[in-house]
C-alpha cells in the first residue's frame, strides 16, 4: 500500500501510529459515533465515559485478536491528523479493520483514494478484501460503489467482501 496519496493536489500521508496518538485515535473513534450519541438522553459526562470505555474496548479488541494488523495516521502533508486506518494482511485476504476520518474530510474523496489503494493492492496480490460494516453506515455506499458485496450479517454488522480475481469466495 502506498504511504502517500494526492487528492485535489493535496499530498496525504499514511504513517504508523505512534503512544503520542492516542488522544487523537479517541478523537477520531468518538467522532464516529456522533450520530449515535445524539439520540441518547445522557448528559456529556456520560456520553464521555461510554465513548471512553467503547475506545478502550476497541483498541483491547484489536490487539487481543488481531496483533498482526498495522495501525496507521491519515494525515495531510502539513503533518495534520485526519484519520486513521487499520488494516490486518496476516490472513488468506486483506481485512480492513477500520477507515475513518474526521468530520470535516469526510466527503473529500480521502477515503475512495485509500481505498482504492487498497483494492490495488489486493487485487496485486490476488486477494480479497474484507470489511465489516454498520448496516445503517454511510460508508456502505462507498463500499458498494466500489464493488465489495454484502457477503453476511452478523448482528448491527455486514460482512462485505471484494472477491479475489480468481474466485468468487472462498472467505
Amino acid at each position: 500500500m502506498n504511504t502517500d496519496f494526492f487528492i485535489a493536489n493535496e499530498r496525504l500521508v499514511l504513517r504508523s501510529v505512534e503512544a503520542s496518538d492516542a488522544d487523537f485515535l479517541y478523537r477520531v473513534y468518538a467522532s464516529t459515533r456522533m450520530d449515535e450519541m445524539a439520540l441518547v438522553s445522557w448528559n456529556d459526562a456520560q456520553k464521555e465515559a461510554f465513548l471512553r470505555m467503547q475506545f478502550q474496548a476497541q483498541t483491547t479488541h484489536y490487539q487481543s485478536y488481531y496483533p498482526q494488523a498495522e495501525h496507521q495516521i491519515i494525515e495531510r502533508e502539513d503533518g495534520t491528523p485526519i484519520g486513521r486506518l487499520i488494516v490486518d494482511r496476516s490472513a488468506d485476504f486483506v481485512f480492513l479493520m477500520d477507515i475513518a476520518l474526521l468530520p470535516e474530510s469526510r466527503n473529500s474523496g480521502i477515503g475512495t483514494i485509500i481505498m482504492q489503494d487498497l483494492i490495488a493492492e489486493a487485487v496485486s496480490a490476488n486477494r480479497a478484501i474484507v470489511l465489516h460494516v454498520e448496516a445503517f453506515n454511510r460508508a456502505m455506499r462507498l463500499y458498494e460503489r466500489l464493488g465489495f458485496v454484502k457477503k453476511a450479517e452478523q448482528g448491527v454488522y455486514h460482512e462485505m467482501i471484494l472477491p479475489n480475481q480468481t474466485e468468487n469466495s472462498h472467505v
